[in-house]
């Protein structure tokens, strides 16, 4: 929003102009431009050096930073040989699906050459969230934070920090991941695992020739800083924690809970949390890792099992222009849990819960208009005739799916088959509400593991109040399944191990003050359950955020029907929406 206030008026009309122009930015926000440029860069690291995708050059890509109530115009062009789309991953896209980005759900991918500006406002939403490309694998190498500021004048339910920091956690892979994730489909065998783990794009000294490439985050004594922690990692969930430091934790997935503290915590793949870390009060005299390393029930060899780490150090308020880092103070190493602590995970997931404060409801639905039970995990596909697979066995390669429906990508993006009503052969509309074969889901997996093809949606009418349990199984072993719904928050009412109990589970729900967010972890051999109102028109995307599972077909969409109102109804499609 833009006006002119000619300095000519009288003082107190100046003054009134003033105050009117701060009124209507912080009731309506402003407008925040950027120009994000899809172009290759060489970037060395481990001593290996190897063209990637890029924003504007920059690997993490740029920081995008606005206000709750902004309006946000991001400007997309693809210099790159790859078609690309951005999605804003968190964002409630309210209304304005066509900005979010998955491709062929949203929108066809941006071709090489072309430009395609998304425009979305932020609504009653603040704190730490992220962008990511959402085709293929690019997403390795391209994102970066988005940052959302409370309204201005509004304080953090919190002391205010001193300063705040971003620290986004990577995956690098010698090879080009495309490259990758193409010959796992090719062979029907698990994708070969990323070489290093990094912080803010750098793998640290536990690595092959890295020690140059090392995060370091200065701090004063005494002070406390705000961290933004978000796990852009493609297939690794990750312990954090900070050497002889505790963290509270004041909000994940953008949404504020109440405050507790821990040595050390986990952030699955797409999920961010902001912790407070408050600094020594005297110069220590020493350094401190800060390092994550990944939580994991699968097999060995099928994931990244290193170590990353950043560097904790202090200034020397004597000296403050010392040099940054003194290899001859002690450094200090965190004790991370095992690989496989399940119960840790469980434990600390379960602090999680909403303020539930007048300023900051938790509006859990206390009412279900429809309950909906899908099965996610692993399964097979036969091998192609006269071909042998590297999978599970030679006869059959990897899948994944939801309800034993592994979704495969249209040609065509959904929501623009929706909204045009030319739906017919691009997708169906009866996507099962729960299996359509039910089984012992963590016991001993059936004999047949094979799952069935399919570009289902569930359609719901706007309005609707969903419950949805999501229930890992055993086939091809248990695992966590961080799974990532589009265009809502949603509500964790509750979690468990083994098969959910359908008539005693849900009186340990918790609906006064669930957590809420947008990326939740399907535990290793258990079951959660989320509520959300569906109250956001379009189609959204849901899938596992790990990028193996998610290739494999462990996704499918939920398709919103416009309610009666205008304010219910999808908006219609920009000019220069790409056609595929």
């Amino acid at each position: 929003m833009a006006m002119a206030i000619s300095s000519s008026l009288p003082c107190s009309l100046l003054m009134a102009a003033l105050m009117l122009l701060a009124f209507i930015t912080e009731v309506h926000g402003i407008t925040r431009h950027y120009d994000f440029n899809v172009t290759m860069a060489n970037v060395t690291r481990l001593c290996g050096t190897k063209s990637i995708v890029t924003v504007n050059g920059q690997f993490p890509g740029p920081e995008l930073v606005a206000r709750e109530g902004d309006r946000v115009v991001v400007r997309v062009t693809n210099f790159a040989q790859h078609n690309i789309s951005l999605h804003w991953h968190g964002i409630r896209q309210l209304r304005t699906g066509w900005a979010d980005g998955p491709a062929y759900i949203t929108q066809c991918p941006i071709q090489t050459g072309q430009s395609y500006v998304y425009n979305f406002t932020i609504t009653g939403q603040r704190g730490t969230l992220w962008w990511h490309a959402h085709i293929s694998w690019l997403r390795a190498t391209v994102y970066g934070a988005l940052v959302i500021l409370p309204k201005l004048g509004v304080p953090y339910p919190f002391p205010a920090p001193y300063k705040e920091v971003p620290i986004i956690f990577g995956e690098w892979w010698l090879a080009d991941t495309e490259v990758v994730v193409k010959q796992a489909l090719q062979t029907g065998g698990g994708p070969n695992v990323s070489d290093a783990h990094t912080i803010n794009g750098l793998p640290g000294p536990l690595y092959n020739c890295s020690a140059k490439d090392t995060y370091k985050l200065k701090v004063k004594p005494g002070k406390t800083y705000m961290l933004r922690l978000i796990n852009a990692a493609l297939n690794d969930e990750l312990f954090f924690s900070i050497a002889e430091h505790s963290l509270t934790v004041v909000e994940v997935d953008a949404v504020y809970v109440k405050p507790f503290t821990v040595d050390t915590l986990i952030i699955a793949p797409g999920q961010t949390t902001n912790v407070l870390l408050t600094a020594k009060p005297h110069y220590p005299g020493a350094n401190y890792y800060m390092s994550a390393a990944p939580y994991s029930t699968a097999r060995p060899a099928t994931f990244d099992n290193t170590t990353v780490a950043g560097i904790l150090e202090y200034e020397y308020l004597d000296f403050p222009s010392a040099p940054s880092f003194n290899k001859a103070l002690p450094l200090y190493k965190p004790t991370l849990p095992a690989l496989n602590d399940t119960n840790f995970v469980g434990n600390f997931t379960a602090k999680l819960r909403s303020l539930a404060t007048p300023e900051y409801p938790a509006a859990v639905p206390k009412t279900v208009d429809k309950r909906f039970f899908f099965t996610v995990g692993l399964g097979t596909h036969p091998c192609p005739a006269n071909t042998t697979c590297q999978g599970p066995t030679n006869t059959t390669q990897f899948a994944a799916s939801v309800n034993n429906v592994s979704f495969v990508l249209p040609t065509k993006a959904l929501l623009h088959s929706h909204f045009t009503g030319l739906s017919s052969g691009v997708y169906e509309s009866d996507f099962p509400v729960s299996p359509l074969t039910p089984f012992n889901y963590t016991g001993t997996p059936p004999n047949n593991t094979n799952v069935s093809n399919g570009t289902k949606l569930v359609v719901i009418p706007y309005g609707t109040s969903v419950e949805l349990v999501m229930q890992g199984t055993s086939i091809l072993g248990i695992e966590s399944h961080p799974l990532h719904l589009h265009g809502f928050n949603f509500f964790v009412v509750g979690q468990g191990y083994g098969n959910y109990d359908a008539v005693n589970d849900p009186a340990k729900f918790n609906l006064v003050d669930p957590v809420e967010r947008n990326t939740v972890g399907v535990p290793a051999g258990g079951w959660v359950a989320i509520r959300f109102l569906a109250d956001n028109p379009g189609v959204w995307f849901m899938h596992c955020h790990l990028e193996a599972h998610t290739t494999w077909g462990l996704r499918m969409a939920w398709l919103v029907l416009d309610g009666s109102l205008p304010h219910q109804k999808l908006l219609p499609p920009p000019s220069d929406l790409p056609k595929c």
